[in-house]
This record gives C-alpha cells, structure tokens and sequence, in this order.
C-alpha cells in the first residue's frame, strides 16, 4: 500500500484533504492511500482539495505585504506590521516568513494537482455519476490544469525561475533545481491552453474553474511575459497578440457582462441608500448601519466575477481563518472620533490600520466625474453609539429647544473626511462650523496661512472594496469574514485587452476597452451622487446629468504630458506614456485587489514609480523587483543528493539577495 507525499517543496507533508467550495462540507482525511484514490469520492476529494490554497491570499496579513505595500498606491496606516515590504528594510529577507509561507502553499496546490492529474485517467468505471464518462474525467483534469498553472504564475511573478515539479512524489526527495522563468512560463501556458480547451464555460458548482477562467490567466500571462523589455521571461512576438486574442474570448462570452454600477460590485459595504443616506433629525436617535448577507450574496453571484476563492459562513469550515482582508484598511475612527465604537456593530470593522490610499491615488480620480472614487473610499462614519458624542450648548445650539441635546444621533453622521486639494484649503474656523468631528485633507490655521495636511497615517481614507459587515459570528471581536475572494474580474480582462492593443499600437481599439469601463464609472443621468462632488470638487448642486462627456478618454491623455496622468519624469514618448496611462487606469479601477506589486513588477516600473509615489519606500533598490527565495528552501535542496556549497546556494539564490 503506497501513501502519497504532496510536496510542499522540501518540506514533506501528508495531504489533507480540505475543500474550499461552498459545494462541499469540509472532511479531514488524516491517512490516504492509493485504494482511496482509485474510487470516485477519494478522486472527487482530491480535486476539491486542489482549490484550497486559492484562500490563502485572503487569509491574513500576507493580502497586502505581498500585493499592495511597496508600491504606488498605498501609505502605512499607524499599526503595522510587515513594514519592511513597503519600506524594503533588511527584515525583508530570505528568512522572511510570508515569503516561505507563498512557496510553501502554491507548491501544496501544486502537489494536489500533480496527484490528480496522474490518477484521474487511471480511473475506469461506467457507473460513476462524476466521473463516469470521458468528458468527466477530463473536465477534473482540466480543472487541475487551471489550478496548477494558475499556482506556477503565483510563483513566477514573485520569485522569476522556481523548480517545475509536474509529477507526484513518493517518499523524500530534495533534489530541486530551479527551472528558467522561460520554462515556468512555458509551461503555465501549456496548461492553461489544454484548460481554456477542455473546460466547460458554465458550472452548476459555484467557485470551479471555467473556460473564461482559463482564458482571462492567459490573456493575463501572455500578456506578463509579453510585457517584458530588459527582463528574461521566454517572451515571444506573438504573446501580445495572443493576450489580446483570449481577452476578447472572455469579453465577448455571454456568460459574463459587466456590471451596470460599480458599486454593485461591493454590495454590501455601503449603507442604505448610499450616497442619499436618510440620517436622524438633529439630536435624534436612528440606527447605525448594518451588515445584510443577503446583500453580499448578490454581489458574489455578478456576472462580472469570473474566478473567485469561495468563503462561507460556516463553524463547520476546517482549517480557513476566514477572509481577513476587511480588517486591513481601516482607519482609526473609534478613537478621536466622538459618537464612535468599535464593539458596538460589525459594519463599521475592525480598524486594523495597516495601509491607506497614497497621494497619488488620490489625485489620480477626476472626483468630480468619477464616481469609482467615492464609491472606493468611505468618507463618512455614522455614529453607532452616545458616548462621549458632544451636546449643544447656549452658544452653538440653533435653537434654545436644542440645549443640552446630542449634536448628532445614532446613525448621524460622526465624522467626515474631506477630500479637497491644497489649492482649495479648508480655515480651522470652517471646520469648526461641523457639528461633528471633520479631517479635511488640507487646511490652514488662518487664511492664507501655511497649509496643513488633516489626513495622517492614523486618519485617512478608508478602502471599502474588502469590508465584511458579516462575520463567521456575532463576536465584535471575530475576524473570520465571510466574503469570497475576488481573483479575477471582467473589469481586469477589459484592462488586459486595452493594454494589449495599446502595445500593438492600435491605440483606438485600446481605448473602446477604457472607454467601456470609464463609461461605467461615469455618473449616470439622474444618479445621486457624494455632496462632496459640489462641496469640494467643483460640481454644481443639484446637478445629474451623465458626466461621461467629460470622463471619456482620448488619446491626448498619453500622446501629451497630461496633467491628470502625473507621469513620472522619466516617461517620454507616446508608448512609454502609454504603458502608464494604463497603469494609471488599473489604480483607476482595481485600487487594493492585490495586484499592484505584480503590475509594477510586470511593466518594469516598480522601481522609478515607487521611488516617486512611496516616501516610505526609502530602501528599494533594484534587486526588490523579485522576492529572495526562501532560505529554508535553499538549506534543504541539494545536488544529486548532496548539501549544495555556498557558492551552489548563493547560484541558486535571486540576483542580490
């Protein structure tokens, strides 16, 4: 009786089984052997076991180190941890655990798969309602092919060449040299092309790959290793071409469609009725927001979802810490802030504080026309408790029947963030006009005085797209969320193709495909919009005419310096300009969901855009735009059985590390 080992590079682990679908109650199988693998439930298991490490992106703090700090986008929030991946300070080193912690999950996904992909022709039985059929057994086997491959690109963007390990291991093994990112590449296509075939476009189990799966990672990776210039990623002529040609697959499939409203998207994390949020009358008690699962179930059933790592609201789930990511982005609002609490609901979350939105993201939204911006950014907390919430007195009430009440009540409106420019700075005697707390971005203590920033690493603007007012359970306290994990939408497969005829120079098709997402982020005729558009950007009240006119893209924004696009200095010409203005228009767009590092890495410009946008990111150096690979990974490889020397170890390790 042979007990399989799935590798976890290096690190020989037994294989629990332990599914991350929303189609399956988790079981934990402690011991399997090959008998178990040749009957349908032990095959149908392994599969199920193979989409696990999709959570882990999700699951804890690596969701942002790896993904978003060090980078453009994003500032530190005032409680950090894992600052050194925004700073790239020597703790950021071969002995780091996040790093260890991504090899060491993409490697168990891949293990699964190899497993799978082996045994699944080996299973001969009519009788099977899953697998019973050659077409059966052969969607499984494109499923693993979709995983691995996907698993593989994880690897490839953060750490270039790893080892290429396509079949299952038995017993221990340590020889593990690193194959070229050529050959990775290589190969993730390869699976990725047999998936797109051989994958239905539509499933009955939420959360299993599908065809548009497969063809949005290959438009995605064709166009990674297609986007390189000075690197070496086995890029050929033609991967522009074939990034462009599997994005209009997926855009043109009628299985999927964007959505009418962004904000339909992330259904869920706004109060009702936002933006025309129905407060108390002055004094008053209301009720404070709350969370609606029903809400986020519409959410993650949009046609615009196209992969997803599946989370549940479940005690039963074993092994899954839950989708953290909500707790991530925000910003200290229950201390500071009268009329706030943290342990009075679960709407407002839990304020972790580890990142916010940089200056350039902010600048970079026209906010009057674009209204991704406000329904990316909470710019009010409503008040969900009395304490400490100041009263009116003699000398502000406006009215004498106010004296001694609230200045706001529950569900009114606690604080308000303002997002003005410093050419447009609020006086300290505007601001004390606000009968509740207010950060404005710029003020100044007298007019014309010097100008002060009001948003600070402890207050700022909180991302809304991964909050989760609903929680595995009631405790103020839990952390286990509940939402799936959004890894591929449609929204990025039209960027994908953009970029892709952009590089073709075919710069008219590229901009149907901004322009179809701008359009969509426009105000539409007759829709509220945030009162800061007029308060603070230059809107007129009242005003509700469609404001796509004005956001709709031309080619000037990348044939010309355009001041919008807050090109960095050293970008000249139209194409450079261009590889820009799209990444401009991704921050535009996907803002926080864990690309952004993978972007500036893929376009070369992680350095020159970080080094401008980052003040924090004091030690990058070019070495930064790959990961060291793990150093209990290169202590336990050897050569032909033998300890690699410390010449083969430094060979084996990335340049600079």
């Amino acid at each position: 009786m042979k007990k399989y080992i799935i590798p976890v590079i290096l690190l020989m682990i037994g294989l629990d089984i332990a599914s991350c679908k929303k189609y399956l109650k988790e079981d934990l199988v402690s011991t399997l052997t090959q008998e178990y693998y040749n009957t349908d439930q032990g095959l149908e298991d392994l599969v199920r076991s193979a989409y696990t490490p999709l959570r882990n992106k999700f699951e804890g703090e690596q969701a942002y180190a790896l993904y978003n700090f060090g980078t453009d986008e994003f500032i530190e929030g005032d409680q950090f941890n894992y600052e050194y991946y925004n700073s790239y300070a020597a703790s950021l080193n071969p002995a780091e655990g996040l790093l260890n912690g991504l090899w060491v999950n993409n490697y168990q996904g891949i293990g699964r798969c190899n497993l799978g992909i082996q045994q699944l022709p080996l299973f001969k039985s009519t009788t099977s309602k899953n697998l019973g059929t050659p077409a059966q057994v052969t969607q499984r086997i494109a499923e693993l092919r979709f995983l691995r491959g996907y698993y593989y690109f994880q690897l490839v963007q953060q750490f270039a060449g790893v080892p290429l390990v396509l079949q299952p291991i038995t017993g221990k093994q340590t020889d593990f040299a690193r194959a070229s990112a050529a050959d990775v590449y290589k190969q993730i296509i390869n699976d990725l092309r047999f998936a797109a075939a051989n994958l239905t476009p539509t499933i009955t189990d939420q959360g299993r790959a599908t065809q548009g799966a497969a063809q949005h990672f290959l438009a995605k990776v064709y166009l990674t290793r297609g986007s390189a210039v000075t690197d070496t990623r086995g890029q050929k002529p033609t991967d522009i071409d074939s990034a462009a040609y599997y994005a209009t697959q997926v855009i043109n499939s009628p299985y999927y469609m964007l959505e009418s409203d962004y904000m339909n998207i992330w259904n869920g994390v706004y109060p009702a009725g936002y933006p025309k949020v129905t407060t108390p009358a002055i004094g008053q008690n209301g009720s404070a927001p709350s969370g609606d699962i029903s809400r986020f179930q519409t959410a993650q059933a949009s046609k615009e979802i196209i992969f997803a790592a599946q989370f549940i609201k479940d005690l039963t789930l074993d092994g899954s810490t839950g989708n953290r990511t909500h707790e991530y982005y925000i910003c200290q609002y229950d201390v500071g802030i009268p009329g706030m609490a943290r342990n009075a609901d679960n709407f407002n979350g839990r304020p972790f504080r580890r990142l916010g939105p940089s200056d350039y993201t902010i600048d970079l939204f026209d906010r009057k026309n674009d209204s991704r911006f406000y329904k990316s950014f909470r710019t009010v907390f409503y008040s969900n408790t009395n304490t400490g919430t100041p009263k009116f007195t003699s000398a502000d009430a406006p009215n004498p029947s106010l004296v001694g009440s609230y200045k706001f009540g529950i569900g009114d409106t606690a604080a308000l963030f303002i997002v003005n420019t410093k050419s447009t700075p609020l006086t300290k005697e505007q601001l004390a006009k606000y009968r509740y707390t207010v950060y404005a971005r710029y003020y100044t203590n007298t007019p014309g005085g010097p100008i002060q920033q009001g948003f600070n690493n402890n207050k700022y603007l909180t991302l809304v797209k991964m909050l989760d007012p609903v929680r595995v359970t009631s405790d103020y306290n839990e952390e286990r969320g509940i939402r799936n994990g959004i890894v591929a939408r449609l929204a990025e497969t039209y960027l994908i193709a953009a970029e892709a005829y952009g590089r073709k120079g075919d710069y008219i098709t590229a901009l149907n495909y901004v322009n179809k997402l701008r359009q969509r982020a426009a105000y539409h005729a007759g829709e509220f919009r945030n009162p800061q558009t007029y308060m603070f950007d230059g809107g007129t009240p009242g005003d509700v005419s469609d404001t796509y006119p004005q956001l709709m893209a031309t080619t000037d924004l990348f044939m010309t310096n355009a001041a919008s696009e807050n090109y960095p200095p050293t970008v000249v010409g139209t194409a450079d300009r261009f590889i820009h203005f799209m990444l401009n228009e991704r921050t535009r767009e996907l803002c926080g969901e864990f690309y952004r590092w993978e972007d500036l890495v893929r376009t070369e410009t992680l350095y020159d855009r970080t080094k401008l946008f980052n003040k924090d990111a004091t030690s990058i150096i070019a070495r930064d735009k790959l990961r060291p690979i793990p150093q209990i990974q290169i202590d336990a490889t050897t050569i032909n059985g033998q300890p690699m020397s410390p010449s083969q170890k430094s060979a084996y390790q990335n340049p600079g590390w």
